[in-house]
């Protein structure tokens, strides 16, 4: 018998090294290769982001130039890709359809199974570049609009809300969801880069390690909670109805969604940068009720329960920064695995680079000699 009790959700487990992102739970503190996530999301753009995450430094200006124009070279969807995403259920879930296709761009890889560190970069660059598409081509199918195709002189953030909308963003617009883009790019080893660490370290694919990790996200508990947040301020009618609202869900010890997190014992360093871009975002597109809202809950939450530690964690404001820039809900998550597909090739770039195969024990608590019962005597 093992004498090591078993971790419950593996929590206090230091599974892997890494060089990618750094949290400070206590402190509220994340880092990419050790720059402040505060001064990435003032001055850094995705694109150099990617480019920090997969070669833990900052890119020259030629090498930034470079990952651009590598980047846009693969906005297109292969051949035959686009009839099979319109060949979908017009009602199938975003995130359901986002697994599905980056598992099937493996189909259009003539050596899908390569995981060479310089092929399995190339492979996650090509996904990368093809999520923002096959979002934007799903969501308008879904609507009966007509597909845009996307334009390789725009930037990854400008390019996908351009194939989303038909217009071109303004330069607000574009600069907050590639802010977005910066903050949900890496975070440590949580449940879907986990995932994503698995599946390669079984030397699998990148398209199958990528799957596992889009699947992780879906969950309401991972990804899914930004989607969870918006429901919340839509069932509350207006500003004076927050405080009653809130105050039923804590009485009925209800979970009030955006808040708390596994890691962060304070405020989460992404909920403050989201705080001040969704409060721009709402001025400039009318929602202000909206943030004024989000405002509310969060004074209440930090009255009654900042003491225990719960404190917003970046889903609670993304969901208004997105409503503002004019997503539907069930877009929501799929704009967080869009941005997190840099973190999680970076660390199966990590993975490969020093590989073990994880393989983790697990307690057994059922019975020992136990009798094989025939058929007849089974009741």
């Amino acid at each position: 018998m093992s004498t090591t009790a078993a971790s419950k959700g593996l929590a206090g487990i230091v599974a892997a090294e890494t060089e990618m992102s750094y949290i400070d739970g206590e402190r509220g503190i994340l880092e990419y290769v050790g720059i402040p996530i505060g001064e990435l999301s003032a001055k850094s753009n995705f694109e150099e982001v990617i480019f920090l995450l997969w070669n833990r430094r900052l890119p020259t200006e030629s090498e930034l130039k470079q990952l651009k124009l590598d980047l846009s070279e693969r906005y297109e969807l292969p051949a035959g890709m686009s009839n099979r995403l319109l060949a979908l259920p017009m009602n199938a879930g975003p995130m359901h359809m986002l697994r599905t296709m980056i598992s099937a761009l493996s189909m259009h890889d003539p050596d899908p199974n390569n995981i060479e560190l310089d092929q399995a970069r190339l492979k996650a660059l090509n996904i990368l570049a093809h999520a923002p598409t096959l979002i934007a081509y799903f969501d308008r199918y879904r609507r009966g609009r007509y597909l845009v195709p996307p334009r390789r002189d725009l930037s990854f953030s400008e390019n996908f809300l351009y194939m989303l909308n038909g217009s071109v963003p303004t330069p607000t617009m574009a600069r907050a969801f590639d802010i977005c883009m910066i903050l949900h790019a890496d975070h440590g080893l949580n449940n879907s880069t986990f995932a994503a660490r698995v599946v390669i370290s079984t030397l699998s694919d990148v398209y199958s390690a990528l799957t596992a990790a889009i699947g992780s996200l879906r969950g309401p508990l991972h990804g899914g909670a930004n989607e969870g947040v918006m429901l919340m301020l839509n069932e509350i009618p207006s500003l004076k109805d927050v405080e009653p609202y809130v105050m039923d869900k804590i009485e009925r010890k209800e979970k009030i969604m955006g808040f708390g997190h596994r890691v962060y014992k304070t405020k989460d360093p992404r909920a403050t940068d989201l705080q001040k871009l969704a409060q721009q975002l709402a001025k400039d597109t009318g929602n202000e009720d909206l943030f004024a809202k989000s405002q509310a809950i969060e004074k209440i939450m930090e009255r009654e329960l900042a003491a225990k530690g719960i404190y917003p964690n970046v889903d609670f404001y993304s969901a208004t920064t997105y409503h503002c820039l004019g997503l539907d809900l069930d877009l929501f998550t799929p704009m967080f695995a869009m941005s997190r597909i840099a973190g999680w090739a970076g660390h199966i770039l990590e993975q490969l680079s020093d590989n073990r195969l994880y393989r983790p024990a697990a307690e057994y608590i059922g019975p020992h000699d136990a009798p094989y019962v025939p058929m007849k005597q089974r009741s």
